[in-house]
């Protein structure tokens, strides 16, 4: 199963090893998103940063919307039909369901950068200081992280 994770606030007052922590999983950012695996030692890394992201079970509909609008090559290109035909697939639905059936990673697609750089969410976040438990923004969202990153693709 893939996660993906988008970083909601930034790191102002952080702590050293949460923004440590932010760092190794790419997301130097806000509004950056990472797709990973679901390993303890990742959520581990989620758990520890959850004040600063949120994340869930993305699918391959919102997942083949984010490489088609906004995956980028090395040298800021957008991914066109040539790279698909070099990767060896005919679409982004393609990618995005072997993707998500573990097939292949995103790692293994050469070029593809692996920050997703997303614009802030039409309506905006519910709240970047409570959980999603206390109807904010924060920690994990489960299938709800798809309509947020529609609003921000």
């Amino acid at each position: 199963m893939k996660l993906a994770v988008v970083r909601v606030r930034g790191g102002i007052r952080a702590r050293g090893d949460v923004i440590d922590t932010l760092r190794m999983l790419g997301l130097t950012r806000v509004n950056h998103c990472v797709i990973v695996d679901d390993t303890p030692s990742l959520m581990g890394m989620l758990q520890k940063a959850k004040d600063y992201i949120t994340w869930g079970e993305i699918n391959p509909e919102t997942l083949e919307i984010l490489i088609a609008k906004r995956g980028r090559l090395i040298g800021n290109r957008k991914i066109d039909e040539e790279t698909l035909k070099s990767w060896g697939f005919s679409s982004f639905r393609e990618i995005a369901e072997a993707i998500c059936s573990d097939k292949i990673s995103i790692r293994q697609l050469p070029g593809l950068k692996r920050v997703f750089r997303l614009h802030p969410p039409r309506k905006g976040y519910k709240s970047t200081k409570k959980s999603v438990s206390e109807g904010g923004s924060l920690g994990y969202c489960g299938d709800k992280i798809n309509d947020l990153i529609k609003r921000m693709v």
